[in-house]
C-alpha cells in the first residue's frame, strides 16, 4: 500500500482491513510523540478505558511478522478495525452527522482518531523504531529516579 504523508491522502484511503499493535500506555504515549515529531506521522491510535494499553492501527498482514518484545500484534481480518473514506466505521458502529469513526473495540476510545491523522495507518517499520526509542527513553528516566 502506498500512502503519502499528506492529510489529504489519509482522508482518501479506500476502506481497508488493518491489524492492531498493542503496547503498554507509557511506551505507547512516548511512541506517539516520537512519531509525530521525527517520523512520517502516526495513524489512528486507540486507548483502552483503563489507559493501560494503546493500540496502533497498522496495515493488514503486519501481525504475521511482528515480533517486538513487550508488544502484541493482532490480525483483524474481516471484522476487525476497518477505516473508510467517508469517516464512518464499516463494522456497524456508524455514527450519524459528525463523520466520526467509532472505536472498533468495546472499552476503547480514540487517542488519535482516524480523521486527525496524516497517514492512513502507522507504518510498521516506523512504529518499531519509535517503540524502541520510547523504551530507551523510559529506561533512562527510570534509572535517574
Amino acid at each position: 500500500m502506498d500512502i503519502s504523508g499528506s492529510r489529504t491522502a489519509a482522508q482518501h484511503l479506500p476502506c481497508q482491513d488493518c491489524d492492531l499493535v498493542t503496547v503498554p500506555a507509557r511506551q505507547g504515549l512516548e511512541a506517539v510523540d516520537i512519531l509525530r515529531r521525527v517520523r512520517d506521522g502516526v495513524g489512528p491510535v486507540l486507548h483502552d478505558n483503563a489507559c493501560d494499553t494503546l493500540g496502533f492501527v497498522v496495515p493488514a498482514g503486519t501481525a504475521a511478522g511482528w515480533d517486538l518484545p513487550g508488544s502484541e500484534c493482532a490480525q483483524t481480518p474481516g471484522c476487525g478495525v476497518r477505516l473508510s473514506t467517508g469517516g464512518a466505521a464499516e463494522n456497524g458502529d456508524e455514527e450519524g452527522g459528525g463523520g466520526t469513526v467509532s472505536p472498533p473495540l468495546t472499552g476503547t476510545g480514540w487517542l488519535v482518531p482516524p480523521g486527525d491523522t496524516y497517514t492512513g495507518v502507522t507504518d510498521p517499520g516506523e512504529l518499531r523504531a519509535a517503540l524502541g526509542e520510547a523504551a530507551r527513553l523510559i529506561e533512562a528516566v527510570d534509572r535517574c529516579q
